[in-house]
């Protein structure tokens, strides 16, 4: 399947779902940059979010539509007539799949069913870029790529492998321009501190500054491969702009444990780790995945990606953001 490479697909009108997000608000100043006109969907009116996205990219546009609600994705398609639309909509925290296993479904694995029959319906020749998670590899030995065998520890995991699935059977049956990004955990000071990583940045600098006396964590020997968000939404644009659909890792090919994690931080700001770090087992999953490492490539090689910044570097990012916020 061919389509227009590059050099065409520039200053043409992009829609994301789940702007709001972390790797929405970077994608949208991104494409801004590049010469896109970016339209975001937000669920509701008076999204709390609204103000801090039009700050962050004055161009921004931002449109009502919800994932839940297929009416509501065709006129959003109507109203933008977008010629690539980005599909970052979903509920992200693994964590809370297993407190609301349906609302996870509904949302993360239908949401997309429900916008590919949108595009289907509207216009079938719009670009969909969708994110996939590397929680689809769930319990398959690293390093993982896309030729690796799916197997969710998780129901957040196994409403992403829904979605992705689905993504690739309306590209292989009605020829859709329909591409996945298998991404691999990847954080910013954007990321939510419900997210491992952000709460142990967060909580030590709070420690540090005299306002806490522990950090509380569960399973501290599971190993992920970390990357930097402005990276990652960077290898969304270039599959979009890829001439032919297809399914990418989006990784940094190394992988690192919870508890490395957790002493470089202590080790940063020069507090011992063993007076502070709580391992409570209710914080513990009922399954979880040990260990996440992804091949990027197939990335490198068809797109020319790769990643900027690697985990010694991300921590470091992250842990003097947090610091200076309270300093």
């Amino acid at each position: 399947m061919g389509g227009p490479g590059p050099d065409t697909v520039r200053d043409m009108r992009a829609l994301i779902t789940g702007i709001a997000g972390q790797d929405g608000s970077y994608l949208a100043g991104q494409l801004a940059m590049a010469g896109y006109e970016v339209y975001g969907m937000l669920r509701g009116q008076r999204h709390p979010k609204a103000e801090w996205l039009q700050e962050l990219v004055p161009e921004l546009h931002l449109v009502q539509g919800d994932l839940l609600d297929q009416s509501s994705l065709i006129n959003v398609l109507k109203e933008t007539e977008p010629q690539v639309i980005f599909n970052l909509g979903a509920l992200t925290y693994v964590g809370m799949s297993w407190q609301q296993p349906a609302l996870m479904t509904e949302v993360t694995g239908l949401g997309v069913l429900r916008l590919l029959e949108a595009i289907r319906m509207i216009n079938p020749d719009i670009r969909l870029v969708h994110a996939s998670s590397s929680e689809q590899f769930g319990s398959s030995a690293p390093p993982q790529d896309e030729t690796t065998r799916f197997w969710p520890r998780s129901p957040y995991g196994v409403a992403k492998l829904m979605a992705h699935h689905t993504v690739v059977n309306y590209r292989e049956s009605y020829g859709m321009f329909a591409s996945t990004a298998i991404m691999f955990n990847h954080t910013s000071p954007r990321r939510g501190l419900e997210f491992v990583e952000r709460k142990i940045t967060n909580t030590v600098a709070w420690i540090h500054a005299g306002r806490h006396t522990q950090l509380r964590l569960g399973n501290l020997d599971s190993y992920r491969d970390w990357g930097w968000a402005p990276d990652y939404v960077k290898g969304l644009r270039l599959i979009a702009e890829h001439s032919d659909p297809d399914d990418f890792v989006l990784a940094t090919g190394e992988m690192h444990s919870v508890r490395e994690l957790v002493q470089k931080v202590f080790d940063w700001h020069k507090l011992p780790v063993e007076q502070f770090l709580v391992h409570d087992p209710a914080l513990e999953r009922p399954a979880d995945v040990e260990a996440l490492c992804g091949n990027y490539g197939k990335a490198e090689r068809l797109l020319g990606w790769q990643p900027t910044l690697r985990f010694e570097q991300i921590v470091e990012e992250l842990t003097v953001h947090d610091w200076q916020v309270l300093a």
